[in-house]
């Protein structure tokens, strides 16, 4: 169905999509929510699983109901499915 409407298949199946700008800034699209802050460890719940982002000095820029911005330093990213 996606190859016919040419839907990108992250958003027709809802999966996460990842954007970094360097290692300073994070977005997760497609998101479920944030399941642990800190500012070195953020854990954001997605549909099959969970992101692990570690760093130093990271703080949660934004929460909308379809993305999330992560500043910081990341040194890290983590997939749990």
């Amino acid at each position: 169905m996606t190859d016919v409407l040419e839907l990108p298949k992250d958003l027709v199946l809802n999966l996460p999509r990842i954007t970094m700008v360097g290692n300073i800034q994070l977005t997760i699209e497609n998101h479920r929510g944030v399941i642990l802050y800190s500012d070195r460890r953020i854990r954001v719940a997605v549909s099959r699983g969970e992101f692990i982002i570690e760093g130093q000095k990271l703080t949660l820029r934004s929460i909308l109901p379809d993305a999330i911005i992560i500043d910081g330093t990341i040194t890290g990213i983590s997939y749990i499915g």
